[in-house]
């Protein structure tokens, strides 16, 4: 028998409201996801009150104040702070983007900051990415090669270079890939976007020789052709790169060697 109730512990109540700190005047209200695996109680949005006079300008620095001044069980991922780790990616206002390289003055109202979603949590804003990185070492991201290897460096022509452009900047923040439907559904089986960009990276490679391997092992159903085109995965990415257009060349290159 079907049952179409939520599951336990997945509606969302309200939370604390925390007071606005004295004397502060230019004050941003941040509602965050707030969720603890350790007790029985349901997720829940906390709101608080940044004071922007005594913080820095992107919503990262925000969290940071929060856990500093105000409430230091907030849990969050973060690193580098420069957008280059992918740490801190996050669902903040409705997309999936680094809180590290978002300005709060690109937001309007009230800063609401989920988790990336259709994620397991781990606590609060830290997504459980476990498969996902699973899957991105299924593509064996490393140059195989059978050539003898050379006494200094494996040569490239800078022609071949720059195809890896738009490729290699890839952070691994998994933002396109939480922002796809097919995703959502088919995680288990389904590789997603960054990981199939990144697999394109080394199909193309002109120094890797086991591009036929790589295409054989993308040639499943669900692997590589759950992908529809639909483009949110380019949207998403903080790095402006375009994984449906990778997943649209391997696809290519699948046709090409059949022919």
């Amino acid at each position: 028998m079907v049952e179409f109730t939520l599951p336990k512990n997945s509606r969302v109540t309200q939370g604390t409201r925390w007071p606005a700190p004295p004397h502060a005047h230019n004050l941003r209200e941040y509602r965050v996801y707030r969720w603890n695996p350790d007790d029985t109680q349901n997720p829940r949005i906390d709101t608080y009150h940044v004071d922007l006079d005594d913080c820095g300008p992107m919503v990262l620095d925000a969290l940071i104040w929060i856990k500093n001044k105000v409430d230091p069980t907030l849990t969050f991922r973060r690193s580098c702070r420069e957008g280059v780790c992918g740490s801190c990616a996050m669902n903040i206002d409705g997309t999936n983007t680094l809180a590290c390289t978002k300005d709060m003055k690109d937001i309007k109202g009230a800063v609401a900051i989920y988790p990336l979603p259709h994620m397991p949590v781990v606590k609060d804003l830290v997504p459980d990415l476990t498969q996902f990185y699973a899957q991105q070492a299924s593509i064996k991201p490393w140059l195989q090669t059978e050539s003898v290897t050379p006494e200094k460096e494996w040569k490239q022509s800078h022609e071949d270079r720059l195809k890896l452009d738009g490729l290699y900047e890839c952070i691994l923040c998994a933002c396109c890939s939480t922002s796809c439907p097919s995703y959502w559904w088919n995680s288990d089986r389904y590789l997603g976007p960054a990981v199939l960009l990144q697999a394109y990276r080394w199909i193309i490679d002109s120094r890797d020789e086991a591009a036929g391997e790589r295409l054989d092992d993308l040639e499943d159903p669900f692997r590589l052709y759950r992908c529809h085109t639909i483009m949110n995965c380019a949207k998403a990415c903080p790095k402006g790169l375009n994984p449906a257009l990778a997943i649209s060349e391997i696809k290519k290159l699948m046709v090409e060697r059949k022919a």
